[in-house]
């Protein structure tokens, strides 16, 4: 019968360092956006909230008329 070695339990320090380790080696994997794609994607995000906001405000301003007949 073969013996169970018993678990090397490993410390909290060991861990956050290897998890460390792994999430900068991810970070090296990241494309980073270079400043004139970063503008243009800033420039799509707001000119889409932009448009997302005049779309809620049209919208509430008729559901508003709308009850405002009714009551």
């Amino acid at each position: 019968m073969s013996e169970k070695q018993p678990e090397k339990k490993v410390g909290f320090f060991a861990r956050a360092k290897k998890s460390s380790k792994a999430s900068l080696n991810e970070l090296k994997k990241v494309h980073w956006p270079t400043k004139k794609e970063l503008f243009t994607y800033t420039n799509v995000v707001l000119g889409a909230v932009v448009i997302m906001a005049v779309l809620i405000w049209v919208a509430d301003a008729i559901i508003g008329n709308v009850f405002g007949l009714l009551i």
